[in-house]
């Protein structure tokens, strides 16, 4: 109830003091506002970070917890250091999903914030997400990337790699020691003859290659030969024709001679006439044998020239398969797509950032009960076996748990048989709800996002641009005979699947990159 008396003297107060106690009532309730709101906010606190009590090995992969607010590093052996973050705030969300780390950059300066620095960037999408050195109030405050403690951001960078696994999860999440069939089992043989194998294919496509030059060259002197004997032919034709008209002229000028100086000189005329119609004759005969030979010779410069590509083209592929073998092999598997897609690494640096990734497999996958949510699974192998390969499971999405997940797929065979024999550690088979986002391409291992998540850092940033490349040597293959192509695809889930795609969508007029 209302204690009126009290309501009155109030009213009187105001009254007296006039501005001056409106004035102070609006500044104490606006402290009041200010201390409620702090309460709301969780406090700050002083950033730690720690550091696993054993030696520390390569970091195989980083996992951020939105939840949480924490990032952690892992090795083979499990995590070795962990420390807070900042991530998206509310309409700026850091996208959660599976990512991996494309560009380095020590001293980063923003494109698209008023060139905020942003030390030890470690980029994850090209349209904007890394992780990178900043202030940490305690809470998600950034536009969609994850800051980490500026001496923990510094500290971490030159131990990282490109292509190191990068999972964004929206709660808590850690690799799990994992075993199943349908995981890559290497040969021991076949990783002892990687190496070798690999350098003698690289030789033998460079031999081919510059067979296939010298040809293509003998071919075009070829074609040029015959085109110039083509020409020089019809010159002589058309030099007989008028000798043969200089010689017949000259027999009518004899024969209407009537004076023996008008003979004497249609005689000579007649005689050089003829020499030279013979002479002409002789070499248009010489030509005309030639012009017979030359067309075959030119064809057959032109298929061994085009044999000789063949094989250059056979001998290069062979060679780059047997270079990717040295690499670890990433495969996603989409059940949105019902495709299988494997990414591995060129180490071929691009101009404007990155490297280049071979993508040169991708092909349907057969999933047992497509319209059954299956999750997102990242298995990595960390370490080497008795048995061939270590794994490792994470889960970071509502489905089938990890091994029901495996179980639903059935990877083609000759995929298996092309990879699984010189599997190395660091590869990895991710499966997904998801298909692959739009920020997957030549110069991206995967980017897949959760798309029942907050995504509001992402969608903001202008996406990539789609790129259309076709051939095989961009700017010079290094060795590597892969073909690049335009990642622009069909995304739509597949019939049956219906969950929400949104977020491999972007909105459209946003200006500029980070």
């Amino acid at each position: 109830m209302v204690n009126r008396s009290t309501t009155a003297r109030s009213t009187v107060a105001m009254r007296r003091w006039g501005p001056l106690a409106i004035v102070t009532l609006a500044a104490m309730a606006a402290l009041t506002a200010l201390t409620a709101g702090a309460a709301a906010r969780p406090a700050r606190p002083a950033p730690t970070e720690e550091m696993a009590p054993r030696e520390a090995g390569e970091p195989i992969m980083a996992i951020v917890s939105i939840k949480s607010q924490q990032v952690t590093f892992y090795d083979a052996d499990g995590w070795i250091l962990r420390a807070p973050v900042s991530t998206g705030t509310t309409g700026r969300e850091t996208p959660a999903g599976v990512f991996a780390l494309l560009e380095k950059d020590k001293d980063h300066h923003s494109s698209l914030y008023d060139d905020a620095w942003m030390p030890n960037m470690q980029r994850i999408t090209w349209n904007g997400i890394a992780l990178h050195g900043g202030p940490l109030p305690g809470y998600a405050a950034s536009h969609g990337c994850v800051r980490m403690p500026y001496g923990f951001a510094e500290k971490l960078f030159e131990k990282t790699w490109i292509g190191m696994r990068v999972i964004i999860s929206p709660g808590d999440a850690e690799p799990v020691e994992f075993s199943h069939p349908a995981l890559l089992v290497p040969k021991a043989e076949a990783i002892a003859a990687a190496p070798a194998r690999a350098e003698a294919l690289t030789r033998e496509a460079a031999e081919a290659a510059r067979t296939a030059d010298e040809a293509k060259k003998a071919a075009a002197s070829a074609a040029r030969e015959t085109a110039l004997l083509t020409v020089s032919l019809r010159k002589l034709e058309g030099q007989k024709t008028r000798a043969d008209a200089e010689l017949a002229y000259a027999g009518k000028a004899l024969a209407a001679a009537r004076t023996d100086e008008a003979r004497a000189r249609a005689e000579d005329l007649k005689q050089k006439a003829a020499a030279k119609a013979a002479d002409l004759g002789t070499q248009l005969d010489t030509a005309r044998a030639d012009a017979k030979s030359k067309p075959d010779a030119a064809a057959a410069a032109k298929e061994a020239a085009k044999a000789a590509q063949t094989r250059k083209a056979d001998t290069a592929k062979a060679a780059s398969e047997a270079k990717l073998a040295l690499e670890p092999a990433s495969i996603f598997i989409s059940r949105a797509t019902q495709k299988l897609y494997v990414r591995r690494n060129t180490h071929k640096q691009w101009p404007d950032g990155g490297e280049v990734f071979d993508a040169t497999i991708e092909v349907p996958v057969t999933i047992r009960n497509p319209e059954k949510p299956i999750g997102t699974h990242v298995f990595t192998a960390v370490a080497r076996s008795d048995t061939g390969l270590r794994w490792t499971a994470v889960t970071i999405d509502n489905g089938d748990n990890a091994r029901d997940a495996l179980d639903r797929i059935t990877i083609p065979q000759d995929v298996l048989d092309r990879i699984a024999p010189t599997a190395l550690p660091r590869s990895s088979i991710v499966i997904s709800d998801e298909p692959l986002s739009r920020e997957t391409n030549y110069r991206t291992e995967f980017v897949a996002v959760l798309n029942n998540q907050p995504q509001g850092g992402f969608v903001t940033r202008r996406p990539t641009s789609d790129e259309f490349v076709a051939s095989g040597d961009v700017g010079g293959d290094n060795g590597f005979g892969f073909g690049f192509f335009n990642f622009q695809r069909d995304w739509n889930p597949q019939p049956g699947n219906t969950r929400p795609r949104g977020g491999q969508y972007y909105r459209q007029g946003q200006q500029g990159l980070w």
